[in-house]
């Protein structure tokens, strides 16, 4: 197995934060309302997403909990209780 010499920390935003060239591209995006389906730089990241993972579509969220609600509310009923393991992220943190 080859050896990483180097690595990225995707631990939190409060960790990785961004380079020059990733704050420029947010100074520069298009803007419009996502509630709305009226921002077109989330609407192509939501495209990107969906076809690099061969899916019909993709849903962007701004956080792992929202990521992790979101997965837990699209697999779930809503009268159902899930049993969240105490040592995941999930049962831990949220």
């Amino acid at each position: 197995m080859a050896k990483c010499e180097e690595f990225i920390d995707l631990r939190s935003d409060t960790v990785t934060l961004p380079t020059e060239e990733m704050l420029e591209a947010v100074r520069h995006a298009d803007l419009g309302d996502d509630v709305f389906n009226e921002d077109p730089t989330v609407n192509r990241l939501q495209e990107m997403a969906a076809e690099k993972m061969g899916k019909e579509a993709a849903l962007l969220v701004t956080s792992g909990t929202q990521a992790n609600l979101v997965s837990l509310m699209s697999n779930t009923k809503r009268d159902w209780n899930a049993q969240i393991p105490v040592v995941s992220t999930s049962g831990w943190y949220r």
